[in-house]
């Protein structure tokens, strides 16, 4: 049994599959507390479901895109199961990770998109850097940026771990804290080989869905 928040159907809106249409399953809770976090609501409540409901559900909207996120989905470790058995399913899975629980066991079938928390967050020191081990070039980690000091911490990170050789990097700024222009154009000044994003449902709709 999982803990579930929700389970939708939108837009992704985020890493290098954003736009696409996807199926998204919330699992409820999160041990972490960025101060930019925009999905609260998932860090309790929810209500029980088993994976083979889960399925169920999924399958219903007859898209083979699913991201699994959260809160944090590992912190619950049937998350490890449902993953599996999703991929299993013949689904192009995805998992959005805080990157602070150990990601050494997700199936190697899915797509990890791994967000290392920025100074900003007051949740760096969470950061788990032995999981960069693990990432392969379909996965992603990204940075999202409040400020100056995160955008430069987040490109000696990103040096240091040399992970544009090991993953793709994503940078997105956070709204309206760090003015989305201003950091495209670090980005460009700086030539680095990042993609910008930003939070596409956000455009869209104005709130948290798709993400």
């Amino acid at each position: 049994m999982l803990r579930i928040t929700e389970i939708f159907y939108s837009l992704q809106g985020e890493s290098n599959a954003v736009g696409m249409p996807t199926v998204f399953v919330r699992l409820t809770g999160c041990p972490l507390r960025c101060n930019y976090c925009d999905t609260s609501y998932a860090f309790s409540g929810g209500v029980k479901m088993s994976i083979i409901d889960i399925l169920a559900d999924v399958k219903q909207y007859e898209c083979k895109n699913v991201c699994v996120t959260g809160g944090e989905p590992l912190a619950q470790p049937m998350c490890l199961e449902l993953l599996t058995q999703l991929a299993d399913e013949n689904f192009n899975v995805s998992l959005e990770t805080s990157g602070a629980l150990d990601v050494s066991k997700v199936d190697t079938r899915i797509i990890k998109v791994m967000d290392l928390k920025t100074p900003s967050s007051d949740e760096v020191e969470k950061n788990r850097y032995e999981n960069i081990e693990f990432l392969t070039t379909k996965d992603q980690v990204k940075f999202v940026i409040a400020d100056d000091d995160d955008y430069k911490w987040s490109k000696k990170i990103m040096t240091d771990y040399n992970l544009v050789h090991r993953c793709q990097v994503l940078f997105s700024p956070v709204v309206p804290t760090q003015n989305p222009t201003e950091l495209a154009e670090k980005i460009l000044a700086d030539r680095l080989p990042v993609r910008f994003q930003i939070q596409l449902h956000k455009l869209l709709w104005q709130d948290a869905q798709g993400k």
